[in-house]
């Protein structure tokens, strides 16, 4: 059961605020942060030539009828705001203003929890540059009313007070190296939100030999319930260079007992040596999160599913979609990773990141992650290099493709390309065909286009010129794999191949399609720039497994010559699929057409040939005739 909801308290704090720069030639000294450059206020950074100031402001007080009476994450918007405070001027400037509305806004881009989670295990991923061997993703209880929260845990180079207030604030990053995946200064903020309403941090990092511990708490539940209309992010710091943590006071001792007061109150920790508690197992540098108050379906059970595995995460309104009875057909398809991917975090996890770590390792409920690589274990693989045309003045670069059939073709019909960048999952089984056709099943590619941008949840690409050239390039790889593989896994040509025609058997057009050819010739003629890189050899029937084409089931008493398709093929395509059909055969039958007007100017030059022939022969025998009475008198 989700926790209860708390009753509304009263909160009390002291506005403190401080400088950050990015060149980091300063000290960032601040117990509060608030995530915009609005005026001074709690939890404000703001540049070095911004007059400091400190005061108490009072948070405006929640609606009568305000409730957390809902915890689903897309209800979590629905709340009356409070009155907005009045601006406070900074010199002859205003700064704008974030309201706390927006984290739940700015966290609806991740449509899919397991997205969210994906760009914290990016995060710790992007830190094995600082020595990171290892993520733990848990689950942990929440003491003070039982709650189930998510754990975070590296041992990367964690994050002094700096860092630590640059992660909290809305897109900074200093991510600018060509190996690292983060780049927006978004993802903690919108992956965080997502999963629940609350998260506390806890880092601990070493820099010119000055060791400092930082506990930063963004919580919605927070600025709710105390009805504030500002991001405010209470934060504190200690020193741990000596033999104990050693408050760092930015202004006072009291601000600073504001802030551990108000994270105590918020947090899951209800005293300050609980608290501390948490650094025991991050070692001298790393970071752990703890996101609390998860949210919650539209039936109000937790979005992710603990007690199914003890190993695993999973989504559950995913994972009880699949635990009903199915037809074989389903069940099988379900059984396969490209379906796990969707509510196990474990199957999802072990496909992330494209190239296997060497020294680090993810570790999903105390167990750790076998990274997986479905190339590894394609039937009849290729490599196909593809060259993209990529802006002027950028270097060219190659991008290799391995494709080829699943273990599990023709059975299952699971096909797509796993794209990734940077090393990490994009879009996994990205199925390029159209569906309804049987071309392409089992086809399954992956390749890394770091050559594109990603969207901000990291599910998808940026639709720009070099997407759509890379689907269209793709496109045309699964067609010609499958014209050239498709008959190692039991299917064949609807038509006989090139080899075919040179042993001399004829070629027969699908009969079924000829009435209706002349009626469709008009689309042909509209149709005729569209790029159909499909020859009429791609379309397939399935072989039974004898290898005989054996269609007579179908069509009781009737025997269907080979290479043709039944009524009953042709009533299971689409009109765009009989069309397109069409426009090949009309096609096809124009070349046979020029075919036979050649023959006959062919027929003809011979006929007219061999009359001239036989002339001659006439006129030969006629002179040889001659020549005998002569020499007989």
């Amino acid at each position: 059961m989700p926790p209860k909801t708390e009753k509304e308290r009263p909160l009390k704090f002291v506005e403190v605020t401080s400088s950050d720069d990015e060149g980091g030639a300063r000290t960032v000294a601040t117990q509060k942060v608030c995530l915009v450059t609005t005026p001074p206020s709690p939890l404000q950074i703001s540049g070095p030539d911004v007059p400091q100031s400190s005061g108490t402001i009072e948070p405006s007080g929640l609606p009568s009828d305000e409730t957390l009476e809902s915890r689903s994450f897309w209800k979590a918007g629905n709340y009356a705001a409070g009155p907005t405070s009045k601006p406070v001027l900074q010199g002859s400037l205003e700064h704008a203003r974030v309201h706390p509305k927006f984290l739940h806004s700015n966290a609806t881009s991740h449509k899919w929890a397991f997205g969210a989670i994906a760009e914290l295990m990016d995060n710790a991923v992007d830190e094995i540059h600082h020595g990171a061997t290892f993520l733990k993703v848990d689950k942990i209880d929440v003491m003070k009313d039982n709650s189930p929260a998510l754990l975070f845990q590296d041992d990367g180079g964690g994050m002094d007070p700096e860092l630590i207030r640059k992660c909290m604030s809305l897109g900074y990053s200093s991510k600018k190296s060509n190996t690292t995946i983060g780049q927006y200064g978004n993802g903690f903020k919108t992956s965080t939100m997502r999963l629940g309403a609350d998260v506390i941090v806890f880092s601990r990092s070493i820099r010119a030999s000055n060791a400092t511990q930082s506990v930063g708490l963004l919580s919605y539940t927070f600025l709710r319930r105390t009805g504030l209309d500002d991001v405010i992010v209470p934060m504190i710091d200690f020193d741990i260079s000596g033999h104990w943590a050693e408050p760092i006071i930015y202004s006072s001792q009291d601000d600073w007992s504001s802030n551990l007061k108000t994270i105590l109150e918020w947090s899951p920790f209800a005293s300050k040596e609980e608290l501390l508690l948490q650094f025991d197992d991050i070692g001298p540098h790393g970071t752990k999160i703890v996101i609390y108050n998860l949210w919650l379906n539209d039936e109000g059970i937790y979005e992710l599913a603990f007690d199914d595995d003890d190993e695993d995460i999973r989504l559950r309104d995913e994972a009880l979609r699949g635990a009903t009875k199915l037809h074989k057909k389903i069940a099988e398809l379900q059984s396969h990773i490209s379906y796990h991917i969707l509510y196990s975090l474990r199957a999802y996890a072990s496909m992330l990141y494209l190239r296997k770590f060497k020294n680090f390792q993810i570790i999903l409920r105390g167990k750790p992650v076998q990274q997986f690589n479905i190339a590894d274990e394609l039937r009849y693989p290729k490599v196909v290099t593809y060259k993209p045309q990529v802006t002027t003045g950028l270097k060219e670069c190659a991008v290799e493709t391995t494709i080829g059939f699943i273990k599990e073709a023709p059975s299952l019909g699971v096909s797509g390309f796993n794209v990734y960048h940077k090393n990490r999952l994009i879009r996994p089984f990205w199925k390029v065909t159209g569906d309804g056709s049987s071309k392409g099943n089992g086809v399954v590619g992956v390749l890394e286009a770091d050559f594109i941008e990603p969207a901000h949840d990291k599910q998808d690409f940026e639709r720009s010129s070099l997407s759509v050239r890379l689907e269209n390039r793709l496109k045309q790889m699964v067609a010609d794999y499958w014209r050239n593989h498709c008959h190692l896994i039991g299917y064949q040509a609807l038509v006989s191949s090139a080899r075919d025609k040179q042993k001399g058997h004829p070629v027969q057009p699908p009969v079924v399609h000829a009435a209706s050819m002349e009626k469709h010739s008009p689309s042909y003629q509209h149709n005729s720039s569209c790029n159909l890189q499909a020859e009429v050899d791609d379309q397939v029937v399935h072989i039974p497994g004898d290898g005989k084409q054996d269609l007579s089931d179908k069509q009781p008493g009737v025997e269907v010559p080979n290479g043709l398709m039944s009524e009953d093929d042709l009533g299971s395509m689409s009109v765009d699929q009989i069309c397109e059909e069409n426009i090949k055969l009309f096609g096809r039958c124009e070349e046979y057409r020029k075919e036979e007007a050649e023959l006959k100017q062919t027929i003809d030059k011979l006929e007219k040939d061999l009359g001239e022939m036989r002339k001659k022969c006439a006129q030969i025998s006629s002179l040889l005739e001659a020549k005998q009475k002569l020499k007989v008198k």
